[in-house]
């Protein structure tokens, strides 16, 4: 069975980003205080409604700073996934870098593309862990 480069580096990165994600998760549904599942069933909440409103909301304020990294992390693993031939930035510049023979720039302005993504991206996760933390009250 042959895979092409783009599939082998998408299952690549999938695997490893859905494992790292999945610990993250384990770790923000274990922060969400036993009492408070107790107390929404005392209330009568059924699972789901426990899960809906009392779980999810806490497991998402908790999950999306972990998130937000393995995100940023995956963000810089693409450029490695170039090792086994798929096209991307760093690729590309190598064979600008290449035809032109002037490295410097070229290399300057992947990595400015880079700090472009990471710099939108973390405004992004800020944005949504501020809007995940309202409500809250800051002791």
């Amino acid at each position: 069975m042959e895979l092409s480069a783009f599939v082998a580096g998408l299952i690549a990165l999938g695997m490893v980003f859905a494992a790292f994600s999945g610990e993250v998760f384990l770790g923000a549904i274990r922060a969400v205080p036993k009492g408070q599942i107790e107390t929404a069933h005392a209330l009568g909440l059924t699972g789901y409604m426990t899960l809906r409103l009392v779980m999810l909301p806490q497991v998402i304020r908790y999950a999306l700073p972990g998130l937000g990294n393995l995100w940023l992390s995956l963000l810089k693993d693409t450029s490695l996934v170039s090792v086994i031939a798929l096209t991307d930035l760093i690729r590309q510049t190598k064979i600008v870098v290449g035809a032109t023979k002037e490295p410097f720039f070229f290399y300057l302005i992947a990595c400015l593309l880079y700090l472009a993504m990471a710099i939108i991206s973390s405004f992004g996760l800020t944005a949504l862990e501020k809007w995940s933390n309202r409500g809250e009250r800051n002791t």
